[in-house]
């Protein structure tokens, strides 16, 4: 079977179903990341590692999803229940600029309240203020979320929103792309079909985005191969997606608990991705739930890009998990995993090399 999948990585065929579920389940662990450092060298034969100096601007809290992974989200009336101001946010804004950003990701809860006037004020208020930077915010349910809650259609909204600033939208709340799954993690929050509705029409209206993936819920490894084959057939039909992020649930602080996937866990769905999605030119390590030294690791496993410096993150820590990386970390991570360490911006092209 090893034979097989060799063979058709050398001619350049896609790998079926079977192919990837026997590398998740059955191929030896350092094969498996032997064949995702050959695909990656072939796509970035450069030996340069990206990232982008970002902040994760999260706007409020409150969210009527309530996913049961998540331990961020709270109820309208909870004691810390938060909806930032304009001005709060465009201090935090404004610090990101100071340190050399160019992307800023806003992301938050689906709140009852925030019809898609208020987005659209501060989105021109952003891009007005700071037009070097690239406005890479609001996941596929929040678009959804803000449609229905201002009677509009998921493409009306979304056109209103990248005329008011919106240039590109994050893969978040993709979790996995199977209904089962979501049923039992996150039943209140959108459909797969939803969530691939919103990309597809984001890529129409000539928009980049990225996919994720969160694994080590309650998922089985027919669930995570069915995942990264129906990003790669979204992706075969607009060409819209720039990045793939696999990242690892995070159980501490969640109504769900349970345990969080190991790191081999966690390298062999990486390198399995980097091999699938033959068609998604970047993979992304997860420094943010795996640490650097993982990261590193990650590198040779599939993986090209270490994400954002992220300047601020609430939600992954609100489950216990705060990893962090100054810009000279991250660069010197790349660095000392043998690789030329370069800083791009959303659209993965090169600002400055290291």
């Amino acid at each position: 079977m090893l034979d097989k999948i060799k063979k058709k990585l050398t001619k350049g065929t896609p790998l079926e179903h079977s192919d990837a579920l026997f590398l998740l389940t059955e191929a030896e662990l350092l094969q498996l990341g032997k064949l995702a450092d050959s695909v990656r060298r072939q796509k970035h034969p450069h030996n340069r590692v990206t990232f982008v100096i970002d902040r994760n601007v999260n706007y409020t809290n409150v969210c009527q999803s309530k996913c049961r992974f998540c331990a961020f989200y709270r109820d309208a009336d909870a004691p810390d229940a938060y909806v930032l101001s304009y001005g709060a946010i465009f201090a935090k804004v404004a610090e990101l600029v100071e340190h050399g950003g160019t992307q800023l990701l806003m992301q938050g809860g689906l709140h009852p309240d925030l019809t898609i006037e208020w987005f659209e004020e501060l989105l021109r208020e952003i891009t007005q203020r700071f037009p070097q930077l690239q406005v890479h915010s609001l996941s596929p349910a929040e678009v959804v979320h803000i449609a229905r809650l201002s009677g509009l259609s998921m493409a009306e909204c979304l056109g209103r929103l990248q005329a008011a600033g919106l240039d590109s939208v994050p893969g978040g709340g993709a979790e996995v792309l199977v209904d089962e799954v979501r049923q039992q993690i996150s039943p209140n929050k959108i459909g797969w079909r939803d969530w691939a509705a919103v990309m597809e029409q984001a890529h129409a209206l000539g928009m980049r985005t990225t996919a994720t993936l969160m694994f080590g819920s309650t998922e089985s490894p027919a669930d995570i191969v069915e995942h990264l084959f129906r990003v790669r057939e979204l992706q075969a039909r607009t060409g819209g997606f720039t990045a793939f992020i696999p990242w690892t649930y995070q159980p501490a602080n969640t109504e769900l608990g349970g345990e969080t996937a190991s790191g081999v866990e966690y390298l062999r769905v990486l390198a399995l991705s980097r091999l699938v999605l033959d068609n998604v030119p970047n993979i992304q390590a997860s420094w943010v739930t795996q640490g650097a030294m993982m990261a590193q690791v990650a590198l040779y496993f599939g993986a090209n890009d270490l994400g954002g410096t992220m300047l601020e993150e609430n939600v992954v820590a609100a489950a216990g998990c705060a990893f962090r990386l100054t810009i000279p970390e991250i660069i010197e991570l790349a660095r000392g995993a043998g690789f030329t360490p370069a800083k791009r911006n959303t659209l993965y092209e090169i600002l400055e090399t290291y």
